[in-house]
């Protein structure tokens, strides 16, 4: 079965802050945070201090991953250069999103350069408490924040746009799946991801449930199911997941196959359960019709990200401050 993975993060340099302050690499895929936490971001061979598209290429071929959609995160450290390298390097295999922190000075511009100069047509907010915008800043709303509201206003004069929001679990201050509704509402020609299945317990179905229900009735709102696995605590040992597996088969239920995308949100997750398993846990249940099951891996993803208008703008985007650059180097 042909896939695209839907939460994938290339790495160019470790480069991550978060409420722990910043990561500093220590090399063999470990780094420690300014508190002293350290972490293992990288599996074993998949890099030192870095994970490039090169390094996951032949991963991909591996799994017969077709495309992958690279998003952003404050836990590796903001990667959007590279990723507008990776995608002009790799057109065919790749599409991404860019991140931004609306409360820096210049993220208006900031935001206008990924769109209308790097071809960017999707955006990742990476707001949640633990590991992304809530946990150095002032909780905000995605719904209601004038800085947000001012790049969501720009955002939608290119329809088709998609915003990718993780927005971490219910006891964080970030937890907000009603902001999703409302702006999917606010702006119905362009597309909402909410990542991580909204940080799912088999053990609280209720809790999902609701959730779920809000979501319903809004066609622009989509699901990835990336990382669920160490979200509730399962391991190698427990594949095919089935505390995972309830939690999916709710979200059928409710918002529809045609609405779920698959993804892994490796490398991290990678160091949880392995590659290999992610990649093929879905094709071990029953959970779907080998149509669904085409929908969810592949399908949705392709109808999401990969909209033939978002992959002609990557394409056709070539940076003019670096070419303005390469002609004054070469002058030196």
């Amino acid at each position: 079965m042909k896939k695209i993975e839907g939460h994938i993060h290339l790495i160019r340099a470790m480069a991550g802050s978060k409420g722990q302050g910043r990561l500093s690499p220590l090399g063999n895929g470990y780094g420690i945070w300014d508190d002293g936490e350290i972490i293992h971001l990288l599996p074993k061979g998949w890099g030192d201090d870095d994970f490039l598209a090169e390094k996951y290429l032949p991963i991909m071929d591996a799994e017969n991953i077709e495309k992958a959609v690279l998003l952003q995160g404050t836990l590796n450290g903001y990667q959007n250069y590279y990723t507008y390298q990776v995608v002009k390097h790799y057109p065919d295999r790749f599409i991404g999103a860019f991140a931004v922190d609306p409360y820096v000075d210049r993220a208006m511009a900031i935001v206008k350069r990924h769109v209308e100069q790097l071809g960017f047509r999707a955006i990742k907010f990476e707001i949640s408490q633990g590991g992304g915008l809530h946990g150095f800043h002032t909780p905000f709303r995605l719904d209601e924040d004038a800085k947000v509201s001012q790049i969501m206003h720009y955002l939608a004069d290119y329809p088709g746009f998609v915003v990718t929001v993780d927005y971490g679990d219910y006891t964080q201050t970030s937890y907000q799946p009603e902001a999703i509704v409302n702006l999917a509402q606010r702006y119905p020609t362009m597309d909402f991801v909410v990542c991580h299945l909204s940080f799912p317990n088999a053990d609280h179905l209720t809790r999902l449930d609701n959730v779920l229900q809000q979501f319903a009735p809004f066609k622009n709102i989509y699901l990835d199911i990336s990382a669920i696995q160490d979200i509730d605590g399962e391991g190698t040992n427990d594949f095919p997941y089935p505390r995972c597996q309830k939690t999916v088969a709710l979200a059928k239920k409710i918002v529809g196959a045609q609405r779920l995308i698959w993804g892994t949100d490796s490398p991290w997750s990678a160091t949880f359960n392995t590659y290999h398993q992610l990649a093929t846990w879905l094709e071990h249940t029953d959970l779907f019709t080998p149509d669904e099951l085409e929908d969810v891996m592949y399908n949705n993803a392709n109808r999401v990200y990969f909209k033939p208008a978002n992959v002609d703008a990557a394409k056709a985007a070539d940076d003019p401050v670096i070419t303005r650059f390469k002609g004054e180097y070469d002058k030196n």
